[in-house]
């Protein structure tokens, strides 16, 4: 059975795509054993240690057909546009980096989750994982460039309300200086103006 689920998965991860000979492959239950679940087949994806550690036993989440999501572009979805274009700064298997088109900042950066998905809060955690990997490897090269560099804001904007224009989920790295602002305090609460300062 084992051998069966392993070659339908075609030696890879079901879940962040890492082949077998990267990292240990196992064979899990979509729908957990404590949850009713059955050993057929059909209840059976491979995932890669890592990703297997961080479903565990509560999470019901199919990961086959995730791989095949990765690289489906959107018609006209400018982050779409960008893989192979020359502007991406930094990448791994399931996410890359560029700058932002509309800096707010020197060095202000966005990091995309490969796969197309609107909201952020979708993705799944080896997705987070290499989202984050990304946003600390583009502080590190920036701090290491700008010494003037003193804090940072993360943000990512989840729906329309939420201010969300560009319907792919990226994450913002915006590098700040001391006294770059005349209020500085509160800027994550500044998307409602009138609750910046409290």
């Amino acid at each position: 059975m084992k051998y069966r689920v392993l070659t339908r998965a075609r030696g890879r991860c079901e879940c962040c795509g890492a082949h077998e000979h990267q990292r240990a492959l196992e064979v899990d239950h979509i729908i957990p054993k404590v949850q009713g679940g059955s050993d057929d087949i059909t209840n059976l994806q491979a995932l890669c240690f890592r990703c297997n550690a961080g479903k565990r036993d509560t999470d019901r989440t199919d990961f086959r057909g995730v791989q095949a999501s990765y690289g489906v572009r959107q018609e006209g979805c400018v982050f779409c546009a960008l893989e192979g274009s020359g502007r991406v700064l930094l990448q791994n298997k399931l996410a890359f980096c560029i700058a932002d088109a509309y800096p707010v900042s020197e060095g202000h950066s966005l990091v995309i989750p490969r796969r197309h998905v609107v909201a952020g809060m979708a993705l799944h955690q080896p997705e987070w994982n290499a989202v984050v990997e990304l946003l600390k490897l583009r502080r590190e090269l920036l701090s290491a460039q700008d010494a003037t560099i003193s804090c940072w804001n993360v943000g990512l904007n989840s729906g329309e309300a939420a201010g969300q224009t560009d319907f792919y989920a990226h994450w913002h790295l915006i590098p700040r200086l001391q006294g770059d602002c005349e209020e500085q305090r509160g800027d994550a609460r500044a998307v409602i103006p009138q609750k910046q300062c409290y």
